[in-house]
Parts: structure tokens; sequence; C-alpha cells
């Protein structure tokens, strides 16, 4: 793990090709942590966990928030900043729709990837995009629902997303207990 003030991973123009280092096989233990119902911190675990075993890298201390965001943004990061900020709208609309607890933790597991990887320094949305599929494809396998969900588009696989409630993003609601894999040491 590199200090904060170490440069920032290089970020890459597309995903890393096929010649690049990958496991031999997907990580199926990960995968299958998405069946069971899981809070925010239990899916940010898997997320962190592929990163750290794709690309081998990974930061501590981030919090989440859930916010009144509108509905074509999922989330955001501010850069510099330790904090991801989820659009709650967006996530209850995915809860009311889903067909269970993969469906949900899926769609949260994509979200959060991305924002992760824009913490580790992935700023350009493109490679940030290519970059989360290739995490997932590689940790969970081509089949898995939260692949395809990171190499589609979740608005076009879920019509319903566009019509999610929304707002300006006025409204924050601190996420207690999240990332404490890192911070359960000093954050209560």
């Amino acid at each position: 793990m590199a200090p904060f003030d170490a440069p920032l991973p290089a970020q890459p123009t597309a995903a890393p090709s096929a010649r690049s280092r990958e496991p031999p096989t997907a990580l199926p233990s990960l995968g299958r942590r998405l069946e069971l119902p899981a809070d925010f911190d239990q899916v940010f675990r898997v997320v962190r966990a592929a990163v750290r075993s794709v690309l081998g890298i990974e930061r501590p201390g981030l919090g989440l928030t859930l916010s009144d965001l509108p509905p074509q943004l999922g989330a955001y990061w501010q850069v510099t900043g330790n904090m991801i900020v989820l659009n709650e709208g967006l996530l209850e609309a995915m809860r009311t729709h889903a067909s269970g607890p993969l469906e949900v933790n899926s769609f949260l597991y994509v979200i959060l990837a991305h924002e992760y990887l824009h913490a580790l320094g992935y700023l350009d949305e493109r490679a940030v995009r290519e970059v989360t599929a290739h995490v997932t494809r590689t940790a969970f396998g081509p089949q898995h629902l939260a692949t395809r969900m990171a190499e589609g588009d979740l608005w076009a696989m879920y019509p319903f997303l566009a019509g999610a409630p929304g707002g300006r993003g006025r409204r924050l609601k601190v996420v207690s207990r999240f990332d404490l894999e890192t911070t359960g040491r000093y954050i209560r």
C-alpha cells in the first residue's frame, strides 16, 4: 500500500490486455458473497478484495454517504476526498424491482467499485468503466451478473432507473460502519 503522498497509479487508456498478469480463474467465493443479503460494508469488502486481487492496490479509510442525486448519476467521489456519495433513489429503485440479493448487491458492487477506482487514482471515466469491467470479469467470471452489469449500461439494462426519485444532492446521510476492514480499529 502506497502512502497518500505517493504518485497516483498510472491510468490505463483501456482495460489491461489478455496478456496481462491475470489470475487463471475467477475467484468464485467473492461472487458467491454477493448472493446473500449484505450491508454496505459487506459489499464494499467484496469490492476491496476484488480490486486488491486483480490490480494489487487498495486505499484505506473511505466513507459512504447517501444522497438525493439526479437519477442519471449513480454516485460520485470528489477528487482528493474520502467520501463516496451514493444515489439513494437509484438504490431504492433497484431494491424495489430486484429479483433478490444478488441483483441488488451486484448493482451496489458495480457502483462502489467504479467510485473506489476513482479514489485509487483512475480519474478518466472511460478508463474507470473499462477497469471496473476488467476487475469484475477477472474476479467473478464472464457469466456473473455483476460482470454483465459492469460491462453493460445499467440504465439500458434497468430502464426503471431513469424514473427513480432524485434531487440535487442537498441531503446527505452518512452510512455508519462502512469500510470497517480498514477503519474498524479507530472509527466506531
